[in-house]
């Protein structure tokens, strides 16, 4: 068997409806996992492209910000016949303002969906591997900001940088017990999220020269490190904080 072969595994990916979700979905099932799909839209031309890899797509409709969600998430997913192989933690948002004018209402938007929703889903799918006695993987999706303040994103930063410390605190506890809980740290990638940033000329032109690659990542740069997380090929990495970054750290 190939080290980064997933046939046979499932997947459940969170915000997999577009961007890095949808990419990160597409890669593991072209290394053969089923794919479990998490997202609070239609996730329509995500399934095409799972399905065209000959791979199996669920779909499930969930607000991850919303208390309960986590294990429900989990739940159904175990119930379409999904077994707790894999955990990519995708989904997030982000609010914009000068700390001065930081809103309650923004933080806690924020930090409810990327941080407390990841802990929960880890807990509820680490329990449901623990109980099928299968290892398993975890694999948060980070960000440059888990390193670094950034400017005018404050519950943002509080997120990713608690969700590096989490990936870490996941990995101490699970690593002995088959579980494998690492994360990929993005670059500054052509995304939803990054289109405010992206549409500042000043502030892209800022971005670019920094990043020696020379050009924004595509959300299907995330892939090939997923696949490498998800599978065999990573069975003694834990509590990692991978950068694909285009070499925006190393500047």
């Amino acid at each position: 068997m190939s080290l980064f072969d997933l046939s046979g595994r499932w997947a459940v990916v969170t915000g997999a409806n577009t961007g890095i979700g949808r990419a990160i979905a597409l890669g593991l099932a072209e290394a053969g996992a089923d794919i479990v799909g998490v997202g609070r839209s239609a996730m329509t031309e995500t399934a095409a492209d799972v399905k065209a890899a000959g791979r199996r797509f669920v779909a499930i409709a969930a607000d991850l910000s919303q208390a309960g969600s986590a294990a429900a998430v989990i739940g159904k997913a175990l119930a379409a016949g999904a077994l707790p192989d894999i955990l990519v933690n995708n989904a997030g948002t982000i609010r914009r303002a000068d700390s001065l004018d930081f809103t309650e209402e923004d933080w806690d938007a924020v930090l409810d969906t990327n941080l407390k929703s990841v802990f929960f889903l880890c807990q509820a799918f680490a329990r449901a591997a623990l109980a099928a006695e299968r290892r398993a993987k975890i694999i948060n999706i980070a960000s440059m900001l888990s390193f670094q303040g950034g400017v005018r994103v404050p519950s943002y930063t509080a997120a990713k940088s608690g969700l590096a410390g989490i990936t870490r605190l996941l990995a101490n506890e699970w690593a002995a017990r088959g579980i494998n809980v690492n994360a990929i740290a993005p670059g500054y990638v052509e995304t939803n999220n990054t289109a405010a940033l992206r549409s500042d000329v000043e502030r892209n032109a800022d971005i670019l020269k920094r990043i020696p690659a020379g050009r924004w990542a595509r959300p299907e740069d995330m892939a090939g490190a997923a696949v490498f997380l998800a599978s065999p090929a990573s069975d003694y990495v834990h509590g990692a904080i991978l950068p694909v970054d285009g070499g925006w750290l190393a500047r």
